[in-house]
């Protein structure tokens, strides 16, 4: 039954125009989301969080904007084939392009740090358009013929996709060592990882990129695809690389940059997960070529 209403949701959602779709996904995930009692509360919970002083009334507007940009998000990622098609819809900035540039030019891997934040596929279909394919990591989804779609649908932006596993970390090193480029989405929550700053409070984060960059010296990129007014066309911001460092000082550098850009645009930041939960707090980073080095949501 699951997968024949998603079949019939999707089959229905394909039949219209790409910016109808898009608003489409927008207005119901505004009215729908901020209804369902556990996704409204898991997103008060971390808004609150961050910005105390919220009133009612902003909190709900707040609840709302952000459900809208996340089922906006939603609708491009499942019909990514479509979206790679709308390349003027993304508006290359930032000193970090001529980073990538030069890296691709001398054939040394590099890696992307990103965040749920926005429409963060943009920055994978942007790199693809100008030769400097990208590669990144996803969950494989419980339901067979849902993950069969996601995964079709994700690859569009670009290869190789790695799903999460214990060789998972090893695959992508191999990619970044190998000359390539991979994106990581380094904003959710890490069973084994640092108690950090994030958005001002304490949060689990992982050290992989700072662990990677030290071990094997390739440049870690932060990029960002962050919506503008219209809700269509994307500012994709390539950052300068994190500085070199120390892995801990080289994380804190990666969650302030992380964290700039979450509240520059605190409505495109996917505040469903629960960023701030269940914290076990590890003092030892775990070997590179386990799973340990992976985020968790």
């Amino acid at each position: 039954m699951q997968h024949l209403a998603i079949q019939a949701f999707l089959g229905t959602a394909r039949l219209l125009p790409f910016r109808a779709r898009g608003n489409w996904f927008a207005t119901a995930g505004r009215f729908a989301i901020p209804r369902v009692p556990s996704l409204r509360n898991r997103m008060a919970e971390g808004m609150r969080l961050v910005y105390p002083d919220l009133t009612e009334a902003e909190l709900s507007d707040f609840i709302r904007r952000t459900a809208a940009n996340t089922s906006r998000t939603f609708s491009e990622i499942l019909f990514n084939k479509e979206y790679a098609r709308h390349l003027e819809l993304f508006h290359p900035t930032g000193p970090g392009l001529d980073v990538l540039r030069r890296a691709k030019a001398e054939g040394q891997g590099v890696l992307i740090v990103s965040a749920h934040l926005g429409q963060w596929e943009a920055i994978r279909h942007y790199l693809r358009d100008q030769g400097m394919e990208t590669g990144a990591m996803y969950r494989l989804n419980e339901n067979p013929w849902y993950e069969k779609t996601f995964l079709a649908n994700i690859e569009q932006a670009g290869l190789p996709i790695i799903a999460k596993s214990r060789t998972a970390t090893i695959q992508m090193i191999r990619h970044i060592r190998k000359g390539g480029f991979f994106a990581m989405l380094a904003d959710q929550k890490h069973r084994l990882g640092y108690k950090l700053p994030f958005l001002g409070h304490d949060a689990m984060t992982t050290v992989a990129p700072a662990t990677l960059a030290n071990r094997y010296g390739f440049p870690v990129v932060p990029c960002f695809g962050i919506r503008r007014a219209n809700g269509f066309d994307i500012d994709v911001i390539f950052e300068e690389p994190l500085t070199p460092a120390d892995v801990l000082t080289m994380t804190r550098e990666m969650n302030d940059r992380i964290s700039a850009q979450i509240r520059a645009h605190p409505d495109q930041w996917h505040w469903l997960h629960r960023r701030w939960s269940d914290l076990h707090y590890h003092d030892l980073v775990h070997g590179a070529e386990g799973d340990d080095l992976l985020g968790d949501d």
